[in-house]
């Protein structure tokens, strides 16, 4: 994971973070890696990519969840450790 990029976006309800998922992935070359249903209705998208290609990713993602839903946060981490993806 060396030059790759991790982003990612948590929203409160499944539909937001479906919605934010799908404008991510055709916005972007990326690769989607996991999601998580945190609780409380909370749920976190995770994606990995190129660093500009993430950014965009996450931002596209982001503002597609906001029309329908609510986004809670967002972050890209450039060039994360390799033990980042462990966890």
């Amino acid at each position: 994971m060396a030059s790759k990029a991790l982003g990612l976006i948590e929203t409160k309800g499944l539909i937001a973070a479906i919605e934010a998922t799908d404008a991510a992935l055709k916005s972007a070359d990326v690769k989607y890696v996991r999601n998580d249903k945190v609780g409380s209705g909370y749920v976190a998208v995770a994606f990995e990519g190129d660093v500009a290609a993430v950014k965009a990713a996450v931002d596209a993602g982001a503002e597609a969840a906001r029309r329908v839903g609510e986004v809670l946060s967002v972050n890209v981490i450039a060039r994360p450790h390799e033990d980042v993806s462990k966890l």
